[in-house]
């Protein structure tokens, strides 16, 4: 795996390593367990990735199961990239592109544990409407965490290495975090699939909390098409 990339210091702020293209470049599922853990960073706010869910061109949930449109353009390119669309004409969601070139395949970041920069994260939730908002909840789903961060569909292409939209590798007590497997959750295909990985006991993932835990060897693999 390639060096990773060094954000540039910002006053007194840590410096992070951003994760290198090569670790998105692995299958689906694999990228999805090993986010959590990892944080995610835009604009002077940030939060520990805590639920993610993988979708591949192999299964009709994911947006790529259609092929090559000019929507899914960039679920097919260059792995390490953020691919940001609007659900339900009002959030954007964002996801880290995985996979080879040429394979349509993406991890949703599904919720986040903030850590840097709440105050404007409360700000923006409230602004767009959110009323009082308790901490377990301020990014405690894919549209919640865009709209705390500030992602918008501007950032849709962008790389997660070089920004505006960064990952960054575990840390401290996230360097192996225990992950527990569950049904991804607000779709209408494909439900089956354990494919939504959540860190263990956190107060920060979606709800309904997974209730179904299963050992890698049990996930189902998706299968060229």
């Amino acid at each position: 795996m390639s060096a990773p990339v060094l954000s540039p210091a910002a006053g007194a702020a840590a410096v992070m390593d951003a994760l290198p293209a090569d670790f998105y470049a692995r299958p689906v599922l694999d990228v999805a367990r090993d986010l959590i853990g990892c944080t995610v960073e835009y604009e002077g706010t940030s939060g520990v990735i805590v639920e993610t869910e993988a979708y591949h061109d192999s299964e009709p949930a994911c947006h790529a199961f259609v092929g090559l449109t000019p929507r899914t353009q960039t679920l097919f390119g260059p792995p390490g990239r953020a691919y940001v669309y609007r659900s339900y004409g009002i959030h954007a969601l964002l996801n880290a592109v995985c996979e080879p070139e040429g394979v349509g395949a993406a991890v949703l970041i599904r919720a986040l544990q903030p850590s840097s920069g709440l105050e404007e994260m409360y700000a923006r939730r409230q602004l767009g409407g959110a009323g009082v908002v308790r901490e377990r909840d301020l990014c405690s789903g894919p549209g919640k965490l865009t709209q705390a961060l500030g992602v918008s569909l501007a950032n849709n292409g962008c790389c997660l290495q070089r920004g505006p939209v960064r990952i960054g590798s575990r840390q401290g007590e996230w360097l192996e975090p225990r992950v527990v497997l569950g049904t991804r959750i607000g779709i209408s295909r494909a439900v089956d699939l354990p494919w939504r990985f959540c860190a263990a006991d956190s107060h920060h993932v979606s709800r309904p909390r997974p209730q179904l835990a299963r050992n890698r060897a049990d996930t189902p693999t998706p299968v060229a098409r």
